[in-house]
């Protein structure tokens, strides 16, 4: 069976201000992580191209290993995501070494979680980019009620990705890099 994500972002927000509408609305604050996150591809590379990858993440010492493939940049819908629980991350990098993929690229990012009613606000601040957020839901109705919760005009909603997000937006190369943290960009 397939997992699709029901997802949508809005760029370039006002995070205080989020913070507090999603606040007076009573959304569940469920705190402020960092993200640290080795992205995964083929050796031969054709992933990176194809907008598939693999993604080892720890979040505050909740480790996963996730599948990604996007498929449509232009649907609520238009992302495969196959994500399990991990215990050890090198053992995991090792592994998928020995079954032909290669560790491409060390990223982080913070990201303040909320949920209203259904829906969870992800607010992804990033190295070097403004911060934006990240609504995922049940349905696209529900994301479309929780973004004018907010104030947000649906008009506005990005369907991409994050790397393309940030290639295109913001002329960052990020998938040819091989660091996209706070401390190192290379």
């Amino acid at each position: 069976m397939e997992n699709r994500e029901i997802e949508c972002r809005f760029l370039e927000i006002d995070k205080e201000a989020l913070i507090k509408k999603l606040l007076d609305l009573g959304a569940e604050d469920q705190g402020e992580k960092l993200l640290q996150e080795v992205i995964i591809y083929d050796k031969d590379l054709k992933w990176r191209n194809e907008d598939k990858r693999m993604r080892i993440r720890n979040a505050d010492g909740k480790l996963t290993l996730s599948y990604k493939e996007h498929t449509d940049h232009n649907t609520v819908d238009g992302t495969i995501e196959i994500e399990i629980g991990i215990d050890n991350i090198k053992q995991t990098e090792l592994l998928l070494e020995k079954l032909g993929f290669a560790s491409f690229r060390h990223q982080e990012k913070k990201r303040h979680t909320f949920i209203l009613d259904s829906v969870t606000f992800d607010i992804d601040s990033w190295p070097r980019i403004p911060t934006y957020v990240e609504l995922e839901g049940d349905s696209e109705e529900a994301l479309k009620k929780a973004a004018a919760a907010v104030g947000y005009d649906w008009k506005d909603v990005v369907f991409e990705n994050p790397r393309s997000v940030i290639e295109n937006r913001y002329k960052i190369p990020v998938g040819k890099m091989t660091w996209f943290t706070f401390e190192r960009f290379e």
